[in-house]
């Protein structure tokens, strides 16, 4: 099993937990993730590990609550333990000296981003990393990404922080006034899309991180199918990076799409009544202590 040892709350529905899992911690580079699987009849899903320890074997993931499982997890805190946590997994990111380098995270996705922000930047490159959010109280890790980087360009739909706008706003700004070498852009699919088709033009070297759906992460169950120039590749082996040029975007969306039904219906059960899963917890050994429904932790932000 694997213990939490740390947990933040960063913003509503948005939890930093940290693990130790020293074998994890001593493989991972920036961009792999790994299948967490909460209890034995749980379901297996993708998180991105955000950083990493190999003193002290901690890895850190971020979760936001969209599903029966984030919910879970986000209920979770310090001494309660994970059955699974497998991984690292998939491609690291290509971390080289291109240049001057832009790093966006759209909503959660800057928690992806951050780890290849700071080795871009470990690597000589002049890194400026765009974070956008819907609105202020959902911005994350803006004092981590302003330390990793050179430069930080914030941006909220509503202008209750930052700059108003979106991120692709700020990527033509930065594209009028200098010549860009590499973008790298994490958050919602159709966040992903556009910015690929704003660097299109240029033929900016431009990659996405697919968070597609998954279940083994190691390519077996092909679940994680996307259309990559027009041909198909698996996000948990051939990537979760991709050259955002030649990615289907839109067969990506609907695939994402395509079990939405089942996981509302699931949410909706473990909303009426979480004690079946606590109590599978419980039974394992990996939760001790009485913990309630906290129904302001369960609200759905499904997408």
């Amino acid at each position: 099993m694997f213990p939490i040892v740390a947990a933040q709350e960063l913003a509503k529905d948005i939890k930093r937990l940290t693990l130790f899992a020293p074998r994890i911690a001593r493989r991972h580079q920036p961009g792999q993730f790994v299948i967490v699987r909460v209890h034995e009849h749980g379901e297996r899903i993708p998180l991105t590990i955000a950083d990493s320890d190999r003193e002290s074997g901690h890895i850190t993931i971020i979760v936001q609550t969209a599903g029966k499982t984030t919910a879970l997890l986000n209920m979770l805190e310090p001494g309660d333990c994970l059955l699974d946590v497998v991984g690292p997994l998939g491609k690291p990111s290509e971390i080289e000296r291109y240049g001057n380098a832009v790093v966006i995270g759209g909503g959660v996705g800057t928690a992806i981003a951050y780890p290849t922000a700071r080795a871009l930047h470990a690597a000589d490159n002049h890194v400026t990393a765009i974070v956008g959010a819907r609105t202020r109280d959902l911005l994350i890790l803006e004092s981590e990404m302003r330390a990793a980087t050179d430069e930080l360009l914030v941006m909220t739909d509503d202008g209750s922080y930052g700059e108003k706008g979106f991120v692709t706003d700020a990527l033509r700004r930065l594209m009028a006034e200098r010549r860009l070498d590499y973008v790298l852009a994490i958050g919602p699919v159709p966040m992903m899309k556009a910015v690929a088709e704003v660097t299109r033009p240029q033929a900016i070297h431009t990659f996405v991180s697919l968070n597609a759906i998954m279940v083994d992460g190691t390519g077996m169950c092909g679940g994680c199918r996307v259309s990559v120039n027009e041909g198909s590749q698996f996000a948990c082996v051939d990537g979760p990076e991709f050259d955002a040029h030649r990615v289907d975007f839109d067969v990506l969306s609907r695939r994402n799409r395509q079990y939405r039904s089942l996981e509302a219906e699931s949410m909706a059960a473990f909303h009426a009544d979480p004690t079946p899963d606590l109590e599978l917890m419980r039974a394992a050994g990996q939760l001790t202590r009485e913990i309630g429904p906290h129904p302001a932790r369960m609200r759905s932000v499904a997408r």
